[in-house]
């Protein structure tokens, strides 16, 4: 188990009297309950481009198409930021195109992570920048779904196509759930997600894969090496 404390300085057990202190526990969905693993970002990648070109009607190749992508999503954490300013695509058509197309049989879930989800002691949903049809195909492909079908909610819920355009997102699914932001937990792989749940009061933590590479973020209170690793930790000190 890997935990990093990014603010404070909190002994081991302080660090979680801190996260158990909060009522609800907030999940992203996407890279957050499972791994994306290289090979399929690069899956991702494709897909989009191919909403682009084949769906969207964008004159341009396939493969050029899937290159700017990736290098949107390398300088704005979003895979069709440079279509909409450069290239006139609506974002609400290329988010329902894309979800349409995802190819959610490629994700590899966890084992038995559903199992670790129930012994959590706190109120848990699900947030995604995903729409509701891939939110589904996602949850039931993960084993997830039976649990979460009341309490998972997409961004098109709220009238938006992202997480990390502004913190009042935030403050609305709070609003919607009847809790306070500073009695949530979120947890999320994006940084840049997580700058604006913070902003509207929530405790943050950070799930990366490889290198922590948000560690110096102010906004982020806590960084785990994979959602399990997180899990194993609340349920260690719910167990201490």
């Amino acid at each position: 188990m890997e935990c990093i404390v990014v603010i404070g300085k909190q002994d081991y057990l302080g660090v979680f009297e801190v996260v158990f202190g909060k009522r609800v526990l907030i999940y992203d969905l996407d890279d957050t309950l499972y791994n994306k693993t290289e090979e399929f970002a690069d899956i991702l990648d494709e897909t989009m481009a191919e909403a682009l070109v084949y769906d969207l009607g964008l004159k341009m190749n396939l493969q050029e198409a899937k290159a700017l992508v990736t290098e949107s999503y390398k300088i704005y954490r979003d895979g069709g930021e440079i279509f909409y300013r450069d290239y006139g695509i609506n974002p609400k058509d290329l988010f329902i195109a894309y979800h349409r197309r995802k190819p959610v049989e490629k994700i590899v879930p966890y084992d038995n992570l559903i199992e670790k989800i129930k012994r959590v002691p706190a109120e848990q949903y699900i947030f995604t920048a995903s729409d509701r049809y891939a939110s589904e195909k996602i949850l039931k492909h993960l084993g997830l779904y039976e649990f979460f079908k009341d309490r998972y909610f997409s961004v098109e819920d709220f009238g938006v196509f992202k997480k990390n355009e502004d913190a009042q997102v935030y403050k609305d699914f709070c609003e919607r759930i009847n809790t306070s932001p500073q009695d949530v937990v979120f947890v999320d792989d994006s940084y840049s997600n997580l700058e604006y749940a913070k902003e509207a009061g929530m405790t943050t933590v950070r799930i990366y894969y490889k290198n922590n590479s948000a560690k110096d973020k102010t906004y982020i209170d806590y960084a785990y090496r994979g959602i399990e690793s997180f899990l194993d930790a609340v349920l260690s000190a719910e167990a201490a």
